[in-house]
């Protein structure tokens, strides 16, 4: 059955527009899906539809009809998952370097929403629209480590606030080029598409997003460094974008790093070590930790013998 959202606009909110007030009483839904369900009229004052650059009145009462998913065409495939934490409503996954999150052009198959719909029987939030069902937040296909998934739509939402709220925590480790001169430290620049290359991220004032990583030296080798990043905010390719815009990209990053890449690794050296939250269901602290894969230690040790 569809879901209906009835919202009252305050008269803090009076004059703001459709597009820019729905996410921040619909948290759990993208941008994008909130614009389609703009687009479609699901989105009403008094019955009438109204259009994304309508500004707001105190005291009127916006709903917002959410339909039925559509039928998925993306098939259920038994594909093994290192799962570290499960309950009724939501998953740990710690993903494999190259796995592709979700299915786009080109793969359609073999990625974790694959299986995960055979994993969990069709038991997935649907917020994220038919092709991300469950999918909370992402990490890129040759990024490895620990992802949430959602599986119902309550979940989905709790978790998609605290991430909004920064109150959702993440930690990665990557090797990357160059020494620092201090121990720690923070990136605090915006981000957005590049102009130039529309498949890559940048640093940019225009149609950008605040972006915040920090920073923590682990250890240094040769050329290299050893870092820990805890991510204030998760926009797409924010930490190889960040560190290559300080001069120190990711090991191995074939978009972001320097032409002749380090082919070994196969993409970059960089993973989603450990995630902390508050169990959207039960109110629970929790918090898991992923071992650094085979690519990453071999790579380390690789590196650190070359300093003996």
């Amino acid at each position: 059955m569809p879901k209906d959202f009835c919202v009252l606009v305050e008269p803090e909110q009076a004059g703001e527009r459709l597009d820019k007030f729905l996410p921040t009483v619909l948290p759990g839904y993208t941008r994008s899906a909130l614009q389609k369900l703009i687009e479609g009229e699901q989105v009403r004052c008094e019955g009438e539809p109204l259009n994304k650059k309508h500004k707001l009145r105190a005291g009127e009462t916006i709903s917002v009809t959410i339909p039925d998913p559509e039928p998925l065409d993306v098939l259920p495939e038994e594909i093994p998952l290192d799962i570290l934490y499960e309950d009724s409503d939501l998953l740990v996954v710690n993903k494999p370097k190259h796995m592709v999150v979700h299915p786009a052009a080109g793969n359609y198959t073999g990625t974790l929403v694959n299986a995960l719909l055979h994993h969990c029987r069709g038991s997935l939030s649907g917020i994220n629209g038919v092709i991300r069902p469950g999918i909370v937040h992402r990490i890129d296909k040759d990024t490895s480590g620990l992802l949430i998934v959602a599986k119902n739509d309550q979940a989905h939402v709790g978790l998609a606030a605290q991430i909004k709220e920064h109150s959702f925590d993440r930690t990665y480790e990557a090797v990357v080029y160059g020494k620092f001169v201090e121990s720690t430290g923070t990136v605090d620049k915006p981000i957005g598409r590049s102009e130039k290359d529309r498949k890559k991220m940048c640093v940019t004032t225009k149609n950008s997003k605040p972006a915040v990583t920090h920073y923590e030296v682990l250890g240094e080798y040769g050329q290299f460094t050893h870092l820990r990043l805890r991510l204030e905010t998760g926009r797409t390719h924010q930490i190889r974008v960040h560190m290559a815009s300080i001069g120190h990209p990711v090991a191995g990053d074939p978009v972001y790093g320097p032409k002749k890449c380090i082919t070994e690794l196969e993409g970059q050296c960089l993973h989603a070590r450990s995630i902390g939250f508050v169990h959207p269901g039960t109110g629970e602290r929790l918090s898991f930790e992923s071992e650094l894969p085979s690519y990453f230690v071999s790579f380390l040790d690789k590196i650190r013998r070359s300093c003996l």
